[in-house]
């Protein structure tokens, strides 16, 4: 039995599939199990349930959807059997790094509660999500342009099933224990360059218009505290005319190279146009 933090998620979703494919046994956390709308043999919980690690042996941890309850979820999990944790954490976390940083601070936390744990554990840090782009859907539903700042931010975004498929060979094969794997998609890319690949994928051309950092300030993420977005955005104005890190972990975990933007855009063409 795996249990899966984060279920309804765009990564958790993901390897949920995944591992059902696999036929694995796989136990979803969700906060609305009655609307998880997870695949029919998945047994669905929310975090608090009785048993939720009856007879599991791994868990994938998703750090958004356990929070402040991380600690007490690893003991619950260490109690219930579990033996290794594959935990989808952040790229921020490296050498040199600004340790002050409220995304690294949260992270870094939760990497030392799990590596106290007892349990074995895999670390996966992921840098950009290719998911980031929903931010611009609105604009591109009502519109031809997007009004954002940084154009020239420069990342490799990375598929949010590279990651799930990553996930997944750590929690199925030997080998992955006590591993750091950094993720990222396979190329550079604009900001701009992104919302061009989205007008490809939807048949629009889409122009990507510059805008004040303070503007985005106010609705950028609107799930998380202002604190954050505001080292969120700070962290964006850093890569601007960056050379981003570029990892091939995907392809050597998984055996197929990791997907491009413009393949993202192409498997999201519907949340651009619904």
């Amino acid at each position: 039995m795996i249990v899966v933090t984060g279920a309804t998620g765009n990564v958790g979703r993901a390897l949920v599939e995944r591992l059902v494919a696999e036929g694995q046994s796989v136990r979803a956390v969700s906060r609305d199990p009655e609307r998880a709308a997870l695949p029919p043999a998945v047994e669905v919980n929310d975090l608090e349930s009785d048993g939720l690690f009856d007879g599991a042996s791994k868990l994938f941890l998703h750090l958004q959807a356990t929070g402040e309850h991380t600690g007490a979820v690893l003991d619950r999990a260490r109690a219930g059997g579990v033996r290794h944790v594959v935990m989808l954490s952040s790229g921020i976390i490296e050498e040199g790094a600004d340790e002050t940083h409220p995304i690294h601070i949260m992270h870094a936390r939760a990497e030392q509660l799990v590596r106290d744990s007892g349990m074995e554990w895999t670390f996966l840090r992921p840098n950009a999500f290719s998911t980031n782009a929903f931010q611009w859907a609105p604009q591109i539903r009502q519109g031809d342009s997007v009004h954002a700042p940084f154009a020239g931010a420069v990342s490799a975004p990375i598929h949010e099933d590279d990651i799930a498929a990553v996930a997944e060979r750590c929690l199925l094969d030997a080998g992955h224990e006590g591993a750091v794997h950094r993720l990222t998609g396979p190329a550079a890319t604009t900001n701009a360059e992104q919302v061009a690949a989205i007008g490809q994928a939807v048949g629009r051309k889409l122009t990507y218009v510059e805008t004040p950092v303070e503007e985005a300030e106010a609705t950028l993420f609107p799930e998380l505290p202002r604190h954050m977005v505001r080292a969120l955005l700070k962290s964006f104005a850093a890569t601007v005319d960056s050379s981003p890190e570029i990892t091939f972990e995907v392809e050597s975990i998984t055996g197929r190279p990791a997907r491009t933007f413009a393949e993202w855009a192409e498997d999201h063409r519907a949340d651009f146009t619904a």
